[in-house]
């Protein structure tokens, strides 16, 4: 496997998911990302799409990112009362930012109980940036049936966030 040409070949992807998932450009996760590429590097299975690959890796550190975030936001000062830690940016209050994290929480378990079908093209074309063409291409599929499943992946997504809308 060539890490440099994996790298590459998925910079931009790491990036937009990083943007997606956390709302904001975040170079210290995008560096974990890279040192998880090439610590297991050698457990990659070149079976499958490495961009697949390099996508669940990217996914799940900013996960792991917003969570270790939110607990960092908070912490018990005397059992009862609990204190903001520190606050990156000054323009969103910290109940905003709760707010979103949660938000974004949601949205990312909505995607996950899709049916895989649906989760699949939802993942290439709203997170991977695949227009609907290639991702019919790569999945060997005709155009109207990534729509369909694009439109009904949509309503799914649509009735478990409907709280959120």
């Amino acid at each position: 496997m060539d890490f440099n040409k994996i790298i590459e070949n998925n910079k931009q992807n790491i990036k937009n998911i990083i943007r997606l998932i956390t709302k904001e450009d975040n170079e210290d996760i995008e560096q974990e990302v890279y040192l998880k590429i090439w610590k297991h590097s050698d457990k990659y299975n070149e079976k499958g799409s490495s961009k697949s690959w390099v996508s669940m890796i990217t996914k799940n550190t900013s996960l792991d990112y917003l969570k270790s975030a939110y607990t960092r936001m908070f912490k018990n000062s005397d059992g009862e009362d609990y204190t903001l830690d520190s606050i990156k940016d000054n323009k969103i209050s910290p109940e905003d930012k709760i707010i979103s994290i949660e938000r974004q929480k949601q949205i990312i378990k909505a995607i996950d109980s899709l049916k895989p079908k649906f989760r699949e093209v939802i993942i290439m074309t709203e997170i991977d940036g695949y227009s609907y063409e290639e991702c019919a291409q790569k999945l060997k599929c005709p155009l109207g049936t990534i729509k369909s499943r694009i439109f009904n992946a949509k309503k799914e997504l649509s009735i478990q966030l409907q709280d959120l809308l």
